[in-house]
């Protein structure tokens, strides 16, 4: 059903895609937008649960496509280091395919603390749950993960051997 990836030596182990994707802040979903033109967003996001999570408007470009179509990708740049005198960058990234969703009742609060606790995990538990608490004018959507890859650089490759 999905490809699989030409270069398979780049390949990241899926706890080095884990890694990537607890340690990035933001990602690009591309769905399929209006009049069949694709529609790549970026946006904050917690990899919480073998999910991928953001919080959305209720209203909106984004929402409406996932409606018409769940079909998502979702991509993170972890690492691109230009290497002027090689013509090359030096690169990780990870890309998720799946399906989303609005998530409701314990999973849009589990989602939503996950977020909160990730960009915010520094802060008082009791600002953090009037946060939550206070915020019912947004969705929380989930990706619910069908297949996830991610590659390096060779040279990152080489330089682990």
């Amino acid at each position: 059903m999905f490809r699989k990836m030409r270069r398979n030596k780049q390949l990241l182990s899926i706890d080095d895609i884990v890694a990537v994707m607890e340690r990035c802040t933001n990602g690009v979903l591309a769905c399929m937008g209006d009049n069949d033109y694709p529609y790549a967003v970026p946006l904050s996001y917690v990899y919480f649960d073998n999910k991928i999570y953001f919080h959305s408007a209720k209203v909106g470009h984004k929402v409406d496509a996932i409606i018409k179509n769940p079909k998502v990708s979702f991509s993170v740049i972890d690492e691109d280091t230009i290497v002027s005198g090689e013509y090359t960058t030096y690169f990780r990234s990870v890309i998720a395919f799946g399906k989303a969703r609005v998530v409701e009742g314990d999973e849009w609060v589990k989602g939503f603390e996950a977020l909160v606790e990730k960009y915010s995990g520094d802060q008082p538990k009791k600002a953090k749950q009037k946060e939550i608490s206070g915020c019912t004018q947004s969705h929380v959507i989930a990706i619910d993960i069908e297949h996830i890859t991610g590659k390096e650089a060779i040279e990152y490759i080489r330089a682990k051997q």
